[in-house]
């Protein structure tokens, strides 16, 4: 994967998940470069989540995007049984969910739309991935 980074220094930052309402349900820190695509910001942010979780496997994946093997949950996606992720594959569902518009993303409270828009982030940048929920019923 090509990262971006220019002559910034890499920079470790917290990123939060937004309900459509505002409301904070969860967050991760990521070592990111100064500069980055946002393209390549969900796939740095997908590749570490499933890092995490390759690494001690739970009944539970709490990420951008389900794995094909979950289940949709309250606090995540119910594993079936703990299996090993391929971080590729979940990276391209996650930018494909983007371009579908399963979830948006806010960079100092400005919708990004392009996924190939370069982003300049520091420490203070405020950076949140926002989940939109179908609605159930007619």
């Amino acid at each position: 994967m090509s990262v971006g980074g220019g002559n910034l220094p890499p920079v470790l930052m917290t990123i939060r998940d937004e309900t459509a309402a505002g409301r904070a349900v969860g967050s991760i820190m990521l070592d990111v470069p100064g500069k980055v695509t946002l393209r390549e910001l969900i796939r740095l942010r997908v590749r570490e989540e499933v890092a995490r979780y390759n690494a001690q496997p739970t009944e539970r994946f709490r990420g951008l995007v389900r794995p094909t093997e979950a289940e949709a949950d309250l606090n995540g996606y119910l594993m079936r049984t703990p299996v090993r992720i391929d971080w590729q594959r979940q990276a391209d569902v996650a930018v494909t969910a983007f371009a579908r518009n399963g979830f948006f993303v806010l960079v100092a409270n400005r919708q990004v739309e392009d996924l190939d828009e370069e982003l300049t982030l520091d420490e203070a940048a405020d950076v949140a991935f926002v989940r939109l929920v179908p609605l159930v019923g007619g």
